[in-house]
């Protein structure tokens, strides 16, 4: 197959344009932005007529532009556009037509939203969803086929956990597939099963993918809408910026054809699923398309699966299950291949890694690719959720990106500690551990696994309590980290992590007019209001994109 850029009839390096506008001054505001020195506020915001910043600072700009379009701010703050590390853009999108059983108490309110989906839905061929979470029910076991059938049996049900490392069927979906109780186990995954063999309708990890087989995939045109779906809520949201973290082929030609449209307001960094046909199509890394909306320049892999349904690879046995260490995807020269592979062809690695194993398997791949020392490619290890102490000080003589989400701290408190015990929880969510040892710290929230709300991470990498406060003080609050780091792991840390700092990720003269305006100054509320800031204005490329007053009348 020929580079995927040379495979694109609209694909000859088209820029995204904007129509020209005069230099723009945004005054009377409280601005703040990390720097490479540190935090730095402003009270006024010039804006270029190419979209970039001109300068930041005190009312003296005034004078010095007189000929700009003034914009009175009327006192709000303004912040640099919030970047996700850590996100996955389609899903997102897919999500907002999907069943949602996020939150569900038990599996008796999961089965009546299922019924009441299917009900209004009787053209749907499958029943698609995710957001279940056993852990959040009274009796924590896993739902079965049987729960679905009493509500669904007619046609096929799939419905992925929240963290999208099991998956939930019926017994029409099984049946599709073929699964009985000869069906093995595939390699990184398993098949729950009951005392006689048979599959109850849980798959983990790897052995979704003998469902998920089966399931129609979206369009090219389905795909679009759902990109644009997600990129109109993110952008309401004052995200402007995504590390979409695994697209496959098609994902890949629709952003390309959306960003030659001019149709991307969203900054993508686009991370390939895996280090086959996509990395292959690519052939090389792109950068910097149609003016910075777009980069494919990563690729993703995996180590092993969540610590929830117990796929996340451990050093010694979970705690609670000690017959069980989880499920790593790769032998070690697998996964050591994958990565030199990767490098090799100039592509930024992001490992996905929840066990203090799967932590360490992504450290000796790094290791060895790397030959010990850091590399220009910044490689990444995703999640970094349960790292063994010893290891967190080789993220930092590596170089690595700790590409981290706060609220998976917040919401894994119910169960992470009696997954893993009170000592190794210790390198579990080691924000300030991370931090205090040299390792740049990416902020994200791996939505749709978590609400892409960046405030709901801020206000937990803040107060490391959920959003009803709980628990009193924080959960493992020695980890919390300070206002003002917490708003660099979402704006330049962000940018660091994807190799554009010097064009993105802070308000600095050169750098790209990305900013939000809020309704509140996140630097002045008190800590329990941080996640109830409202985004009023989002601006890219010192355009607006969205505006809340206009979506109000």
């Amino acid at each position: 197959m020929p580079p995927l850029r040379l495979s694109l009839a609209a694909a000859t390096l088209a820029l995204f344009t904007t129509a020209s506008h005069a230099e723009t001054v945004l005054h009377n505001i409280e601005g703040y932005t990390s720097s490479a020195n540190g935090p730095v506020e402003f009270s006024v915001l010039v804006i270029g007529d190419d979209g970039r910043i001109v300068a930041t600072g005190d009312d003296t700009l005034l004078t010095t532009h007189p000929d700009a379009l003034l914009i009175d701010g009327r006192g709000r703050t303004v912040l640099p556009g919030l970047i996700d590390a850590h996100a996955h853009v389609l899903g997102y999108g897919l999500l907002q037509s999907q069943l949602d059983l996020t939150g569900v108490g038990s599996v008796e309110e999961a089965a009546a939203r299922i019924d009441d989906y299917a009900r209004n839905n009787m053209r749907a061929r499958w029943i698609l969803g995710r957001g279940w979470n056993q852990v959040l029910w009274p009796v924590q076991a896993f739902p079965r086929a049987a729960d679905i059938d009493a509500v669904v049996a007619d046609r096929p049900v799939w419905l992925r956990r929240v963290d999208g490392h099991a998956g939930w069927a019926n017994s029409a979906a099984m049946e599709l597939a073929g699964i009985d109780r000869d069906t093995p186990d595939p390699v990184g995954g398993k098949i729950i099963r009951d005392a006689d063999g048979r599959a109850t309708g849980v798959f983990i990890d790897k052995a979704m993918g003998l469902i998920g087989a089966h399931v129609p995939q979206p369009d090219k045109s389905e795909i679009r809408s759902a990109i644009s779906a997600a990129q109109d809520a993110l952008l309401s949201q004052g995200i402007t910026g995504v590390h979409d973290a695994g697209i496959d082929l098609m994902n890949a030609e629709v952003y390309l054809s959306m960003a030659d449209d001019g149709d991307l307001d969203l900054r993508i960094y686009a991370m390939t699923a895996g280090a086959g046909d996509v990395l292959d199509a690519l052939g090389e890394p792109i950068r910097g398309y149609g003016d910075d909306h777009l980069a494919i320049a990563a690729v993703k892999l995996y180590t092993d699966g969540a610590l929830g349904s117990r796929g996340a690879a451990m050093i010694e046995p979970y705690s609670d299950d000690p017959e069980n260490r989880g499920l790593p995807f790769w032998t070690q020269p697998e996964l050591d291949a994958m990565v030199a592979k990767a490098n090799r062809m100039g592509f930024q690695v992001g490992v996905h890694a929840i066990g203090d194993l799967g932590n360490r398997m992504a450290l000796e791949a790094f290791a060895t690719v790397q030959d010990g020392k850091p590399s220009a490619l910044r490689n990444r290890i995703e999640h970094a959720q349960i790292v063994a102490l010893e290891d967190i000080e080789r993220f930092a003589e590596l170089g690595l990106i700790a590409s981290m989400q706060a609220t998976h701290a917040t919401s894994d408190k119910n169960m992470a500690e009696d997954r893993v015990g009170p000592e190794r929880i210790l390198g579990g969510y080691a924000w300030r551990r991370m931090l205090d040892a040299g390792v740049v710290l990416a902020n994200g929230s791996d939505f749709p696994v978590e609400l892409a709300n960046p405030f709901h991470g801020l206000y937990a990498t803040v107060t490391l309590q959920d959003r009803g406060g709980m628990p009193e003080g924080g959960w493992y609050a020695d980890q919390a980290l300070t206002r003002a780091e917490a708003l660099h792991s979402f704006t330049l840390a962000g940018a660091y992590a994807a190799r554009q700092e010097d064009r993105l990720g802070s308000l600095e003269h050169g750098k790209w007019a990305d900013f939000i305006v809020i309704d509140r100054n996140y630097f002045g509320v008190p800590a329990d209001q941080i996640d109830d800031i409202v985004v009023l204005e989002t601006w890219v490329a010192g355009r607006k994109v969205f505006d809340r007053e206009d979506r109000l009348q």
